[in-house]
């Protein structure tokens, strides 16, 4: 019998699917082989997107248009994400895996450029949206979730999402990495598999843009404090807003919470992105985490849909403004009641919350 690898160690495999896109193998045994090769038929992949400036808001916005044929909620046995067998091939070759992080086929940002996009208006820059788009399978059970995988294995995927943060952060055209899951039908998954994604942006979304701005006049006022790392200590003080917390990790709601249900898990050590954790709080990442995901399915005794995202600094500016940490949210406000963004919010951008963030904490602690 081959022992299991140390929970620092991973295997990782990289090969290539059958029209050239990239497939990565990480494992937790030593004695895996990844040598099934992608034996479909497929077509090239698509070309890169194309950017659009808008002037009015001073945002890049992506049409790809490939996308509208991407695949849609298929039946278990024609899931992409499932392991191959012999009456079915899929983006896995391989007939059972751990995790595997592939590119999208069909991404919002590659690096397969084929023109250069022609001038729309003096005012409306077109530039090639340059980038990586990639998909990251949590496991080969299609009908787990990311609740029930056992902290091993919340490792493994924080180890892989530290490599790609680095690999993809090397890419010359990216200025940030971007990694995220989607759970339900209800935020507009088109898969069930568990799976997350990771985008490489070929510019800083406004989001990223917005807490920048923010961090950096915080750092001007305070002789360069920084101000995750303030706002976190405050919640850690107050306490009444605190869900749970370890030696390393802390999840809380925010003071200024824009959904129903929102909490930022953040390491107690300012740190600009995953590579950058120590192998002590990786490990202590992933109870705290799975604690909080089961706290989230049993507000209402359902799955909950949400969306976890984690903001990492920018790859080459403002990186000591930055402070990693994790955003989990969701859309729903009560068992049978959903937050749609509606007037204020989509046109607007000004959120309005239905339920206070002190009531949200309280009601996750006691579940």
């Amino acid at each position: 019998m081959v022992d299991q690898l140390p929970v620092s160690a991973m295997r990782r495999t990289a090969i290539r699917l059958a029209d050239g896109r990239e497939l990565i193998y990480f494992d937790e045994r030593d004695d895996v082989v990844r040598d099934q090769p992608d034996r479909r038929d497929l077509p090239p992949p698509p070309p890169a997107s194309q950017l659009r400036y808008d002037p009015l808001t001073d945002e890049w916005v992506a049409l790809a248009v490939h996308r509208q044929t991407r695949t849609f909620l298929p039946p278990v046995d024609q899931c992409p994400l499932c392991p191959s067998t012999e009456q079915r091939l899929s983006e896995i070759p391989a007939p059972d895996y751990a995790v595997a992080v592939f590119e999208n086929r069909f991404p919002a940002f590659s690096q397969r450029v084929v023109d250069e996009p022609a001038e729309i208006t003096p005012l409306t820059e077109v530039r090639p949206g340059r980038g990586r788009c990639e998909v990251v399978c949590f496991t080969a059970d299609h009908h787990a979730s990311f609740a029930g995988l056992p902290p091993r294995r919340v490792r493994t995927v924080l180890d892989a999402l530290a490599d790609r943060t680095a690999v993809l952060g090397e890419l010359p055209e990216v200025e940030q990495v971007f990694c995220f899951e989607n759970r339900g039908v209800e935020i507009g998954v088109t898969l069930h598999h568990p799976h997350g994604q990771i985008y490489a942006y070929p510019f800083l979304p406004p989001r990223t843009r917005a807490l920048l701005a923010a961090a950096r006049r915080h750092a001007e006022r305070t002789g360069g404090r920084n101000l995750y790392a303030d706002v976190l200590a405050a919640e850690r003080a107050a306490g009444e807003r605190v869900v749970a917390t370890n030696e390393h990790w802390t999840a809380y709601v925010p003071a200024a919470a824009r959904w129903p249900f929102e909490v930022h898990v953040a390491p107690h050590r300012p740190v600009p992105d995953i590579p950058a954790l120590t192998e002590a709080e990786r490990d202590a990442f992933g109870p705290l985490y799975l604690d909080l995901l089961r706290r989230f399915d049993g507000l209402f005794d359902t799955p909950m849909p949400y969306i976890a995202a984690w903001h990492q600094a920018p790859v080459r500016v403002d990186r000591e403004l930055g402070h990693l940490h994790l955003q989990l949210f969701s859309i729903r406000r009560a068992a049978d009641k959903l937050k749609y963004l509606a007037g204020s919010e989509s046109a607007m951008g000004v959120f309005i919350n239905d339920i206070a963030p002190e009531r949200a904490a309280a009601l996750l602690r006691a579940t």
